[in-house]
């Protein structure tokens, strides 16, 4: 890692992290909200999930979207890589997590999501900064917010 990179939480030196790769998406609607994802412990994520292997970013993030949100789209942005170091109580794991996050604009529902466990919610943009649990995920929307003032 370089200077420039963009890191979440503290590296706990004594411990062994585990590489988690995940690709996650901003899916703003028409007015303005964007949906997030409530896990069933109660924490919040943008859509997208971990990268499987075989998968690329895009691909993981159009899987993740028919699990979650019963979407598919076009990711429109990039907006960068963002590494969150944290522990997993849930998994009892250190992980290490380089998250890829995009922007889709060009989306639709198609079915019913394949999975049934989470919770979705349309949230503004400040709001969702505060409910989400990722530091990495903050900085995307964050990122959104910052591209979208510059075109208007």
């Amino acid at each position: 890692m370089s200077e420039n990179d963009i890191v979440f939480g503290v590296k706990d030196e004594q411990q062994v992290y585990q590489p988690r790769f995940g690709a996650y998406v901003v899916i703003p609607n028409k007015e303005g909200k964007i949906i997030l994802v409530q896990a069933p412990n109660g924490a919040y994520f943008l859509p997208g999930g971990e990268i499987e292997a075989g998968e690329t970013k895009e691909t993981a993030i159009a899987r993740e979207l028919i699990e979650e949100l019963g979407f598919k789209g076009e990711i429109e942005t990039y907006f960068g890589e963002a590494v969150e170091y944290f522990y997993s109580r849930h998994r009892d794991t250190y992980y290490y997590h380089p998250g890829y996050f995009f922007l889709m604009t060009n989306w639709q529902k198609v079915c019913a999501p394949t999975e049934d466990n989470n919770q979705l919610s349309w949230q503004t943009p400040e709001k969702a900064i505060q409910l989400l649990k990722r530091g990495s995920h903050q900085w995307a929307v964050k990122q959104w917010l910052q591209q979208k003032s510059k075109q208007e």
